[in-house]
């Protein structure tokens, strides 16, 4: 029975051990990624350490970096990451590159925020920003779209217009690290990107937003 129960210890210290392991691995992932691609600078001061999951209905997944097409984006995704119980958090999607990286004078273009969401349960929380899905003008080039999840400090009392997804005003010269700073969230916890360049379905999404 004693080595029984020994064996056991020395299996679950392995497989704690593993774990760490990956959990390092993929935070070092993470800030690499955020830094190579300079979404710290042009978006945040400080990578976040975990990796937020998102899925589009299209079946394609953001991944660090990974070139998807605004016809692969259009849908609300679903987003989810580890979150603590009683706890609420934001969820922003945002855009550095508006109207192009080269020059970004409409920096940033935020397409998607969330507040007061209760675990991650993103349908539950309080939509700032109704979602918008990928439009980057033709002959711009990749666009760096960014996910990031804070965790606020309680629930909050926002004072942002509420914007929906038939127009494009208040959208661009957006500052989520603004945006952080004005509600105390500190810095992102799980983040996440994709890139994306024009495609036919960016003049359907133009006309939404004229709408």
């Amino acid at each position: 029975m004693g080595r029984i129960l020994r064996f056991a210890i020395i299996l679950l210290v392995a497989a704690s051990d593993v774990n760490f392991r990956v959990q390092a691995e993929d935070s070092s992932a993470v800030a690499k990624s955020f830094q190579t691609n300079a979404i710290v600078s042009d978006v945040i001061p400080k990578a976040p350490s975990c990796l937020v999951k998102v899925k589009y209905p299209s079946g394609v997944e953001v991944k660090l970096g990974n070139e998807l097409t605004p016809t692969q984006v259009k849908d609300v995704p679903t987003v989810t990451w580890e979150a603590e119980a009683n706890s609420y958090y934001v969820l922003v999607m945002t855009d550095p590159d508006a109207p192009s990286r080269n020059e970004p004078s409409l920096r940033e273009w935020h397409h998607w925020l969330v507040g007061n969401i209760p675990g991650n349960d993103v349908a539950s929380g309080e939509t700032l920003s109704q979602y918008v899905g990928s439009g980057p003008p033709k002959g711009t080039g990749l666009h760096r779209y960014v996910f990031l999840v804070y965790k606020q400090p309680g629930k909050l009392t926002f004072d942002e217009p509420r914007l929906t997804n038939k127009s494009s005003d208040n959208r661009g010269g957006f500052s989520i690290a603004k945006f952080a700073a004005k509600y105390n969230l500190g810095d992102p916890i799980e983040g996440n990107f994709y890139q994306a360049k024009y495609d036919d379905y960016v003049p359907i999404l133009f006309k939404q937003l004229r709408a």
